[in-house]
């Protein structure tokens, strides 16, 4: 791998879904700094070297990396296999896999995608921590790995060094949450412009939404959203809302959460912490400033909200991605 760059570790083992390994290459391998350069290494690694891995398509796929390369790696990923995960039990965890997963030890971040959560288990790594998986595998989850604490409405899990997320979707917004953390909103959101997926969706979203696509028509409340995202600024209510869809409260709150899989405010909430970000990365407005332009009116509620929602306060975040000089409040 070369040197400067981070280093992604894809674990692939037989029965791996495609499109899991290529939405990891996908998304880190497009994330750019400011010269162009690329900020991440991308490498797939068999668990028992190099060769060919069956997948669950009808095509193999190449392994050019063995286990060894793991215990280079910043960040190990595991995607999903649907020949092995559900017969995962923590002792049943094939010793190949298992001195894999010890090459991996020191990596600085562990996550799984789908239900490779079934191998983090099985090793030991989610006991006494929160997890997910794709909610048809939760309960089976829940039973056999008791240790852990099962979340099986949640698009991904982050326990700092070890991640979890549900289904192939939410592998994508592991991997944006992850660039994030890295290197800001603007990267990721750059990437997620390229590949044409949402640029944030928190991982406490619903995994199933009735109406994942919103549709076309007089009943959506996508045009609301849009004229909700023009003025975030503004202290918009829920009534405001459901007025420009022409609904009633409670029809718009439930068709809302029918098409986002969050309510009216938690979805205004995340908007207004997208735009912060956005803010503290790209100006030097001070953080009154910036609360009163992402709406949150004032900036001990920006820093509330910030903290809850990004873990860190404003001043920290910007100090993160921007680097120069002191945080200004």
């Amino acid at each position: 791998m070369s040197s400067g760059r981070h280093r992604v570790a894809v674990l692939v083992r037989d029965g791996v879904l495609p499109m899991e390994l290529g939405l990891v290459h996908q998304l880190f391998g497009g994330a750019r700094g400011p010269a162009g350069e690329r900020l991440y290494e991308v490498r797939t690694c068999a668990v028992t070297g190099p060769g060919m891995i069956r997948t669950d398509a009808d095509f193999p796929i190449g392994a050019p990396h063995g286990p060894e390369e793991l215990a280079r790696a910043d960040t190990v990923i595991v995607p999903a296999s649907h020949e092995e995960d559900e017969s995962l039990t923590p002792s049943a965890l094939p010793t190949q896999l298992a001195r894999a997963l010890e090459n991996a030890a020191g990596a600085a971040r562990l996550a799984s995608i789908c239900t490779g959560a079934f191998v983090l288990a099985a090793a030991g790594l989610l006991d006494g921590r929160r997890a997910t998986t794709h909610w048809l595998s939760t309960d089976l989850f829940a039973r056999r790995f008791p240790s852990v604490t099962v979340d099986p409405d949640v698009l991904y899990v982050d326990e700092g060094r070890i991640l979890t997320s549900a289904g192939e979707a939410a592998g994508v917004d592991l991997c944006l949450h992850l660039i994030r953390g890295d290197h800001g909103a603007a990267v990721a959101a750059d990437v997620a412009r390229r590949t044409v997926v949402p640029p944030h969706r928190e991982g406490g979203q619903a995994q199933y939404i009735q109406r994942p696509v919103t549709p076309a028509q007089s009943t959506s409340t996508g045009a609301a959203r849009a004229w909700a995202q023009a003025r975030l600024h503004e202290p918009l209510t829920l009534r405001q809302l459901a007025d420009q869809a022409s609904m009633s409260v409670r029809t718009f709150s439930r068709r809302f959460r029918e098409e986002t899989g969050l309510t009216p405010m938690q979805w205004l909430t995340q908007r207004r912490l997208d735009r912060a970000r956005e803010l503290l990365e790209s100006t030097d407005h001070t953080v009154d400033r910036v609360a009163t332009e992402a709406g949150f009116g004032t900036a001990a509620s920006l820093r509330a909200h910030f903290v809850a929602g990004v873990g860190v306060a404003p001043a920290t975040y910007r100090a993160t991605f921007r680097g120069s000089g002191p945080p200004r409040e």
